[in-house]
């Protein structure tokens, strides 16, 4: 189609483009359905979700009750289930090969099962188990080598074809809730203490590196995918913390937006955005540099949400919680799933590149960020938001009336910090 670019032309160009960004910003809200199914068949709440790391379509769950489950997504539907433990199943991860995967559980024991199932009349067990003397509450895998690790009063990396660590590395002595391997820094772990730390540990130096003390207990962690150093922490706080580990003085960024503690984070792979899953029974979806979330996802049925993962290509996000279902969402809540002809690609596209255009327009941005939430979410909002307004009131009001000077101003970012040992 020839076109003529001169302004003359088109005198209404940016009204004309503003009523469709207008438009599309609406019909974005319309077709806004993010929940696509939810896996059931666990009888008891689910505590830990892995991926598989070469298999899109297999998830592993671990529930309450010491059951194991394999998922096939396309399907959607359980293909295998193990009885794996006694009491709680408290961490699993595959192997980086994904020929299979290691569970942790409360009857002290570290089990690695195969991936695929049994042959006909041959027994479900093991191919390892690994009796260990305290009880162990996580595990993760090492990216490229036979090396795992697995945390409970000490954090433990453990070789493969041996029945005793390799190592045990401490600092302090308190339960750890997760530990995590770097996937770009493969040497590199970080942990999560219940007396209010976050440890990083170099396994070739087996020694602890640094440490940073935080008011409140950090319940989970997660590293960047994309980026080396940075990794964000969920806190009992109700907050998020992304730390660059190099200035852990104070973090990249305060994320802050649930009403309860928030019990686990995943990064999407593009490392541009991170999912976190909260006991206010609701999950978030926030951008690595804004403060505040961009998507939140709740059902009336859904209870404490313990558990959350990213899918790998990027589409999905899978939620555990309470109430014994994983739940299957989109990513982007208005994405239209399946094939797409060229000609809406294109119009999609355009749609979003006039959102872009337009976005802070009073009356796009209003449509653009309206979300509806429950009740009990929503209460406790407007009250904790009447609780912040008090505190500022009252420090304006103590600085006022002391000598300059002595009331110090306290960012944000430094406020949740207490120390940090190296």
């Amino acid at each position: 189609v020839p076109r003529n670019y001169d302004p003359a032309l088109h005198p209404f160009e940016v009204a004309r483009e503003y009523t469709r960004a207008l438009n599309a910003t609406k019909l974005e809200r319309v077709f806004a359905k993010p929940f696509l199914s939810s896996l059931d068949g666990h009888r008891d709440g689910v505590n830990c979700m892995a991926k598989h790391p070469k298999s899109l379509s297999t998830v592993l769950s671990g529930a309450c009750d010491g059951e194991v489950k394999i998922w096939n997504l396309t399907r959607r539907q359980c293909i295998r289930t193990i009885q794996a433990h006694e009491g709680f199943v408290r961490g699993m991860c595959a192997r980086f090969c994904g020929t299979s995967f290691f569970t942790v559980g409360d009857d002290k024991t570290v089990k690695q099962w195969k991936m695929e199932s049994p042959e006909y009349g041959e027994e479900e067990e093991p191919i390892h188990t690994i009796l260990g003397k305290t009880v162990y509450t996580g595990i993760d895998h090492h990216w490229k080598e036979p090396v795992f690790a697995t945390c409970g009063h000490q954090v433990d990396i453990w070789d493969e074809q041996r029945t005793s660590p390799k190592c045990s590395l401490t600092w302090g002595f308190d339960s750890i809730s997760s530990v995590k391997f770097n996937p770009i820094e493969t040497y590199l772990l970080g942990s999560c203490a219940s007396d209010r730390n976050i440890v990083l540990y170099d396994i070739r130096k087996s020694t602890p590196l640094k440490k940073v003390i935080l008011n409140m207990r950090t319940n989970a962690l997660c590293w960047n995918p994309m980026e080396a150093f940075v990794f964000t922490a969920a806190n009992e706080d109700y907050n998020l913390y992304t730390f660059d580990m190099r200035f852990l003085e104070s973090p990249v960024m305060v994320h802050m937006d649930h009403v309860s503690a928030v019990l686990d984070v995943d990064y999407s792979p593009t490392g541009k955005e991170f999912v976190s899953a909260s006991f206010d029974k609701s999950i978030r979806i926030f951008p690595v540099d804004k403060g505040h979330s961009r998507e939140v996802y709740h059902t009336k049925r859904m209870q404490h949400v313990i558990t959350v993962k990213w899918t790998s290509d990027n589409k999905y996000i899978l939620c555990g919680s309470d109430e014994m279902n994983i739940r299957l969402w989109k990513a982007n809540a208005s994405e239209k799933l399946g094939v797409l002809a060229p000609r809406e690609k294109a119009a999609m596209n355009y749609n979003q590149k006039l959102k872009e255009k337009f976005q802070f327009h009073p009356q796009i941005r209003r449509i653009a960020q309206h979300r509806h939430l429950p009740k009990s979410i929503y209460c406790q909002i407007k009250e904790q938001r009447i609780m912040r307004e008090a505190r500022r009131r009252k420090e304006m009001n103590r600085r006022k009336h002391s000598k300059p000077g002595s009331v110090p101003f306290v960012p944000e970012r430094k406020k949740h910090i207490v120390a940090v040992v190296k």
